[in-house]
């Protein structure tokens, strides 16, 4: 049996959480996943969002710890298992998640290399798009939500099919998060608010694209849902009003060098920016 994270000699522990709603033949494969980790996690979190299928009792037999949240919305089901983790690190993925190996392993170990990091998502492809599309859709798509999105929030975003956090930063922004809204993406949203720990201060949220995770290419297959994840994309930024403005970030994140940026590279400007707090 695979060694767990957490032990007797107060090693850090990691809980993973997993929001799902009617979702049992997915969710069985990706616990089966989770079973299989070369280092298991100290505990899996379900939180069942009013599912009327065999949800509860895939997560049950597969030894997870069921929640209830009958809110409807991958943001309120998220934040409540987000809310009720009991370990030190909270991963996140989704009931139609495929996770390689050795993705606890990994992204744990991010943490305790990089003290720095406050959350770290990975890469992704889709398992089931055709074969010929696998790599256009997981670079068009995952590759492109990381430099898109992030060139929004002037940090990378987090990519809630596959990521990790300290629970320290969870409960650092938990009462700011917009868990009830269903108009946006709950990780997005969860990003703009750790851009409070990031922007300006020592913080980091890591994009670990060596590790990947298998995703559903489901969301392309249902028609007019790209057009309603393209407005709630644009929404996570704008319900945050000043704070979701791209120009603004990258301010906080460093006003120096985007100053002299803007001014032609001024020499004052250049030399405080090389002394001041950067962020990725």
């Amino acid at each position: 049996m695979a060694p767990r994270v957490g032990g007797q000699d107060g090693a850090v522990r990691v809980s993973v959480v997993i929001p799902v709603r009617d979702d049992a033949r997915h969710l069985e494969v990706c616990l089966r996943s989770l079973a299989r980790q070369t280092v298991l996690p100290d505990e899996v979190v379900v939180v069942d969002n009013g599912s009327s299928d065999d949800s509860v009792a895939v997560a049950l037999a597969a030894g997870a710890r069921v929640l209830h949240q009958p809110v409807v919305g991958i943001a309120a089901a998220a934040s409540t298992g987000y809310d009720g983790a009991l370990g030190d690190l909270v991963g996140r993925c989704d009931a139609d998640s495929v996770l390689p190996r050795t993705w606890v392993e990994e992204l744990s170990r991010t943490f305790a290399e990089r003290p720095e990091a406050v959350a770290v998502s990975t890469g992704a492809r889709f398992y089931d798009a055709p074969v010929g599309l696998q790599r256009i859709l997981s670079l068009g798509y995952v590759g492109a939500y990381h430099v898109l999105v992030g060139a929004g929030l002037a940090h990378w975003p987090l990519f809630g099919s596959t990521m990790m956090m300290r629970r320290s930063a969870w409960e650092a922004v938990r009462d700011e998060v917009h868990r009830r809204d269903i108009g946006l993406h709950d990780d997005m949203d969860l990003a703009v608010h750790l851009g409070d720990l990031v922007l300006g201060r020592p913080g980091r949220i890591v994009w670990r694209r060596d590790v990947v995770a298998a995703i559903s290419a489901r969301p392309f297959a249902r028609g007019g849902r790209q057009w309603l994840r393209s407005t709630r994309a644009v929404r996570s930024f704008a319900v945050h009003g000043r704070d979701g403005v791209p120009f603004v970030r990258w301010w906080r994140r460093d006003p120096f060098s985007l100053r002299a940026g803007l001014t032609g590279g001024g020499s004052g400007g250049a030399r405080r920016a090389r002394s001041g707090p950067r962020a990725r």
